[in-house]
Formats: C-alpha cells, structure tokens, sequence
C-alpha cells in the first residue's frame, strides 16, 4: 500500500488552471502585468482590479504605521455609498452633497444596533465623542472615522464629493502589507496604469518615519476572480506620471 504525500497541492478549478497557465515565472513590466490581468479577468461581472504592496514596516510599532487617503485620476470604478453623523444644519448639506445617510444621534443609534448599510463613514469634529462609543463595531471594520483619512472634517461636501469621485482611505495590515483596489478591468490599461502610479506615489510619500531597510518589498496585481501578477515596482517608481 503506497502512502502519497501529505504536501499534495489542492487541484485548481479549470477555469483557474488555464488562468495560471498564461503567467509566466517571472516579475513583469507595469503594463504588461495590468494587460495580463485584465486579460485574465474573465468572470462574468467586471472585476475589480487591486493591488497588493508588502513593505518592510512593522505596524505594531507606530513610527511604522501607513494609514492615509489617495485620489485616483480614474476613479474606482464603484459607486461609495456615505454616511455622514453631524447635527443641526449641516445634516441638510451633507445630504445635499450627496450622502445617502445623514444624522446625528438617531444614526449614531442605529449604528451601534448594526445597521450598517454603507460603505464609509464621515463625522463632524463635534460628533466624534458620540462616534468614538462605536468602536467596537466600525473598527473590525475599518470604519471609524479618522482626521488622517479625510472622514473627521467639517468640510462636508468637499470630503462627499471626493470619496465619490474616486478617493479611497487604505492602511497597511498588521502583516505590513496594503491591500488596495485601483479601478474595474473594464478600465484601459494606460487608466489602471495612471492609478496604480498614483497609489504607488501616495505610499511613497506616507512613508513612515520609522520605516526601515528596503521600504518596498513585492508589489502583486489581481483581479477578483483571477490570478496575480507580480509587477516590478522599481519600474513603476522610474515611470513619469502623465508619460
């Protein structure tokens, strides 16, 4: 009786397989890695697009955190649903601005009993003491809103406008590692190109103080359905925004 190992790797879908098969061993150019991907993207839904940049900082140190926001040129390609918890006269105006939700304890209240239907939550300064109570239930979901990241403002329909044109908040994990989408494989390549730019430009420039040796590590491209792509970030540093 012959005993088969125990490292057998799991067989991969079909579908998958035939995917993997058309990515080549090696760490590609930025376009060439975004056209494979967008190639590869063929679910029957338009995939979102995301990148994946493992850096060299410890988050439980923090001098070594990245949180902060990035306006992509092209947009994310989805449509942001915001909630906005203010009171008195800036309810009406954050509605006006285009927030499907807005209020002040009324929502504080029914978002400390889980209804949550919304994607990002922005408060006035003077509403935060009442927002900081729903900690335990925005923060496993990255939801608390923050000054860092453009949610804790008084400015309501410049920050409403931006979110939903294409501005995304994202942080680096506990593992070091930024997890951030960059637009729909419907997009052009040269479009996902300017937006991963952009993403690539935000992190460099966020570096933490206490980063330290080589910042970036790996840089992957995927899409929802699909298989990554190693891309060479190096190049992606060396291209001229606009080029």
């Amino acid at each position: 009786m012959s005993s088969a190992p125990h490292s057998v790797m799991p067989k991969l879908p079909k579908r998958l397989a035939s995917l993997v098969s058309k990515i080549e061993d090696r760490v590609y150019e930025p376009l060439e890695a975004i056209a494979l991907v967008k190639d590869n993207a063929n679910a029957k839904f338009d995939e979102t697009m995301e990148a994946h940049v493992r850096l060299g900082i410890d988050p439980k140190y923090t001098d070594q955190q990245l949180r902060t926001t990035v306006a992509l040129p092209n947009g994310t390609g989805q449509s942001v649903r915001i909630a906005v918890v203010t009171r008195g006269e800036k309810v009406a105006e954050a509605k006006a601005a285009g927030a499907e939700l807005a209020g002040d304890e009324d929502l504080v209240e029914s978002i400390a009993k889980g209804e949550m239907d919304f994607d990002l939550l922005i408060a006035t300064p003077d509403m935060m003491p009442k927002v900081a109570k729903l900690g335990r239930v925005l923060g496993p979901r990255g939801l608390m809103p923050n000054p860092k990241a453009g949610t804790v403002t008084t400015d309501l329909a410049s920050a409403i406008q931006e979110f939903k044109a294409g501005k995304l908040e994202f942080r680096a994990d506990r593992t070091g590692i930024v997890h951030v989408r960059f637009g729909k494989a419907s997009f052009s390549a040269e479009a996902l190109l300017q937006n991963l730019k952009t993403l690539q430009e935000t992190i460099d420039r966020n570096k933490p103080s206490g980063a330290k040796g080589r910042y970036w590590r790996s840089l992957f491209v995927t899409s929802t359905m699909g298989p990554s792509v190693e891309v060479d970030f190096s190049a992606l540093q060396d291209i001229e925004q606009g080029s």
